[in-house]
């Protein structure tokens, strides 16, 4: 099990972005949590298989045609560690 961060820079914030990457979670089974920043980015943060955790970091930088995203992503960056335990997965 591991933890991937990853901070979205764009439109992510006030057009449904959170609850978007709380659906794409649960499709690979993933714990954690989306959290709008004061900068007005999102952290995504999520637990589980690299294998499900490379996918949803996929999706965050895919074309929003792709998985019908909202808003617009201009940057991810990604950030690896050990999971920490968390369960469930909330939108802040």
């Amino acid at each position: 099990m591991e933890r991937l961060t990853a901070l979205v820079t764009g439109s992510v914030q006030g057009v449904g972005f959170r609850c978007w990457v709380q659906r794409q979670a649960g499709e690979f089974g993933l714990s954690g949590s989306a959290t709008n920043t004061p900068d007005g980015r999102v952290e995504v943060l999520a637990e589980g298989d690299r294998p499900a955790l490379k996918s949803l970091l996929s999706r965050l930088r895919a074309d929003p045609s792709t998985h019908e995203r909202p808003g617009r992503v201009t940057r991810v960056i990604d950030h690896w560690g050990p999971a920490e335990g968390v369960e469930g997965f909330e939108t802040r």
